[in-house]
């Protein structure tokens, strides 16, 4: 095999195998990426047997061919070498080694045979469908702060992402909770995803895809299968297997009766949370809420190092409430608001509060109160 290409081309797509690769082994081949080159293309193939990612980049192909070499230490051999640069790799089987080119630098290093690396089954897809890059972004940035990190409850350590019913019409959803707070994000049903399977899509997948997903221009190519869920892009291949569990009835945990409305400007809001929180040394530190006729105090009351106080112009003209909430929760949902205003509908201190991105429904979050 050999092959000269740009170092843009091959550091992108290096960077998106070597993220994939897990750091510590026990299979030597699993740390290594897949190179494979034919006709007017290399591609670089990645696995830690639950995700797969394939990258293709134009290359100027002098012979067809492929090998597997350490992702990190090529990754990190590109990323040094001078921007510009055309880059000669060149496999040598016999012996076992790559050759990597550029310039006055060259680098040999260790391979092992294609024939080792493990390459994901391919599945039958139920359904395939196109949507365009930022609903999709939209859809995992806003709810993926939810996702759960506790092992126990492995089913919630991932997006739900499935086909729901939103006032009278089908909406492709998002949901994550880990049982403080959730969020569920709605964009409308792509054509052809009526029959989705509903799946729970990995934390470290719903990371990797975010890498897709920056161009606004881009439609990316979605397939789902019960154990499986692929994205598409034309140069980029992403497959991953699916949460085998089954997700909770989020459905219940959003409060439908709370009535007593604030609405707030979101980013002060953020902020002063933000600074009463500065006195506390736990960030899980409880903030409280006091909410009179238009008049909202934040405060927090750390015995061991102080306490903090803020008030804030809001709209509310419901009767006098306390509660207390986790300001690291507090301030996560807020930063997801884009619009000037956050609406939050509470019932009393001790039930769920909803907060809303002014009249939008399509972006609900809820979270658990604090004892305070």
């Amino acid at each position: 095999m050999k092959f000269s290409i740009e170092r843009a081309a091959l550091l992108k797509a290096v960077s998106q195998a070597q993220s994939v690769v897990e750091r510590r082994n026990t299979i030597p081949i699993l740390a290594n990426v897949l190179i494979e080159a034919e006709g007017s293309d290399a591609s670089f193939r990645a696995t830690d047997l639950d995700i797969e990612v394939v990258d293709k980049a134009a290359a100027q192909v002098e012979r067809a061919g492929a090998t597997t070499v350490s992702a990190t230490t090529l990754h990190e051999i590109v990323r040094k070498l001078p921007d510009g640069a055309l880059i000669s790799l060149t496999a040598d089987s016999a012996a076992g080694r790559l050759t990597v080119e550029a310039g006055r630098s060259n680098f040999s290093l260790a391979t092992l045979p294609r024939e080792d690396f493990p390459v994901m089954a391919t599945s039958e897809y139920q359904s395939n469908f196109k949507a365009p890059a930022p609903v999709l972004r939209r859809l995992f940035d806003k709810s993926k702060f939810a996702i759960s990190t506790e092992e126990t409850r492995y089913y919630l350590n991932g997006v739900y992402m499935h086909i729901s019913d939103s006032e009278g019409s089908k909406v492709l959803r998002c949901v994550a909770t880990d049982g403080h707070r959730l969020a569920r994000i709605d964009a409308p049903m792509p054509e052809g995803a009526a029959e989705m399977p509903g799946v729970i899509v990995p934390r470290k997948t719903v990371g990797e895809l975010r890498k897709l997903l920056d161009d606004d221009d881009m439609e990316i190519a979605v397939s789902v299968s019960e154990t499986k869920i692929r994205f598409a892009t034309p140069d980029i291949t992403l497959t991953s297997k699916v949460i085998d569990g089954t997700f909770p009835d989020y459905t219940r945990v959003i409060p439908q009766g709370n009535t007593r409305k604030m609405e707030v400007d979101a980013s002060d809001f953020a902020r002063a949370v933000d600074r009463v929180a500065t006195v506390s040394s736990e960030r899980s530190r409880a903030v409280k809420l006091q909410l009179d006729e238009d008049r909202l105090v934040l405060s927090v009351n750390a015995p061991d190092s102080g306490a903090a106080e803020e008030e804030l112009v809001v709209a509310y003209a419901d009767e006098r409430l306390e509660i207390g909430f986790n300001a690291k929760y507090l301030l996560e949902i807020a930063s997801q608001v884009d619009r000037e205003n956050a609406v939050f509908l509470f019932n009393s201190s001790g039930d769920p509060t909803l907060m809303r991105e002014g009249n939008d429904m399509s972006a609900v979050y809820v979270v658990m109160p604090m004892r305070v």
